[in-house]
């Protein structure tokens, strides 16, 4: 282990938090507002690289101030890390209880720095305070992160970190540990390099949980009605279009609802655009508490939805229907009443087949007096 320095060890460490840190930052430009966490995580590893560098002043006429600094430096860098992946997960962290530890520990090894010097009691208390958090970490993954690559990867390298931090916990009592953290030592250095890793892997998966997040939020908005959070037109054609050939290799019907709300126009120019965009909001949300699982709810256009009810026959499709006209009636939200027109599917229905005769239901509805379900 002679050809490995410590100094070289702290030094690459440190640079690799900075150049992280500037990558993690990139990403957190161009993260939707929804994806949280990443100013947390890009603050931590550039809070490492402050740290290498007031560790760099060790042995000087600054070594105390330098111990002491270094070390609550890294304890909130490793804080603020945890903190991210919480609010990543929208988990509520825990900012005044973790101080409290993190503030005990650091005038743990104040004393032992100030009062009573002792390196050996002060690197025992170091590797605790990371085996805690770490451990803390590597559980919020454990109940939260996807089975994903990226997810599982946080999780093995934080229960590695974790266990490595333990495993120095135990070495630091029953091994020598040398004067100060540049000490030349086999255990020391690998500790060092297994750290390093630790922290490089660990920013690695926290990129490639962004990407697959930001990922996932632009499939989202690119298939959702950034309003009212129904599926696009487009996707829901595309839906039907499935449903239709889906139909024609199990004979399955499918139900397609085309809804209007009735009057909305007045309410627009009775209460304003926003009171009639809160309408469609909760209109979207109350249909959907209405629909089984498999039924998919789109907005089409203004205040016009579809519904798409796979293998429903045309008396389960009035039934739900019926149901969605009722909740809507009744509803003190939207305050405002739905037409609504049902058509199943028939040998030979193309979409455009399909959309046009629900949609001449609907608009029969409407001639009928509104606030109805007909079928075509």
């Amino acid at each position: 282990m002679q050809f490995l320095d410590p100094h070289t060890i702290i030094l690459i460490t440190g640079v690799m938090g900075l150049m992280m840190a500037m990558v993690l930052h990139s990403l957190r430009r161009n993260c939707p507002p929804s994806v949280k966490g990443l100013s947390q995580w890009a603050i931590a590893p550039l809070l490492l690289f402050i740290g290498t560098g007031v560790t760099a002043l060790r042995g000087g006429p600054f070594d105390t101030l330098s111990i002491m600094v270094s070390n609550l430096i890294f304890f909130v860098g490793v804080y603020i890390t945890l903190e991210g992946s919480q609010r990543f997960f929208d988990v509520a962290p825990r900012f005044k209880s973790w101080m409290t530890v993190i503030a005990g520990f650091w005038l743990a090894i104040t004393w032992f720095t100030v009062v009573q010097p002792a390196y050996p009691p002060r690197l025992f208390i170091f590797t605790f305070c990371m085996m805690t958090l770490m451990g803390a970490h590597a559980w919020l993954l454990y109940r939260h992160a996807p089975a994903t690559f990226s997810g599982q990867l946080a999780l093995s390298v934080m229960v590695v970190g974790t266990a490595v931090q333990a495993m120095r916990c135990v070495t630091s009592v029953v091994l020598p540990t040398g004067v100060g953290v540049f000490d030349r030592s086999a255990v020391h250095l690998i500790y060092l390099t297994t750290y390093s890793f630790t922290i490089l892997l660990t920013t690695i998966s926290q990129v490639v949980m962004t990407t697959d997040r930001m990922r996932l939020e632009f499939e989202h908005l690119a298939n959702h009605d950034s309003l009212t959070d129904a599926f696009t037109r487009r996707h829901m054609n595309e839906a039907v279009q499935l449903e239709l050939d889906r139909t024609l290799r199990h004979g399955r019907p499918v139900a397609l609802l085309i809804m209007d709300l009735d009057h909305f126009k007045t309410i627009n120019d009775t209460y304003g655009h926003q009171t009639g965009d809160q309408v469609l909001i909760d209109f979207v949300a109350l249909v959907k508490t209405t629909l089984r699982r498999p039924d998919q709810l789109g907005r089409f256009g203004g205040e016009e939805f579809i519904v798409l009810l796979p293998e429903s026959s045309r008396e389960s499709a009035l039934i739900t229907a019926e149901r969605i006209r009722v909740a809507v009636e009744q509803a003190p939200q939207p305050a405002c009443t739905v037409s609504i027109g049902l058509t199943i599917s028939q040998p030979g229905d193309t979409l455009n087949s399909l959309v046009a005769r629900a949609d001449a239901a609907m608009y029969r509805a409407k001639d009928l007096g509104r606030n109805r379900v007909e079928v075509g």
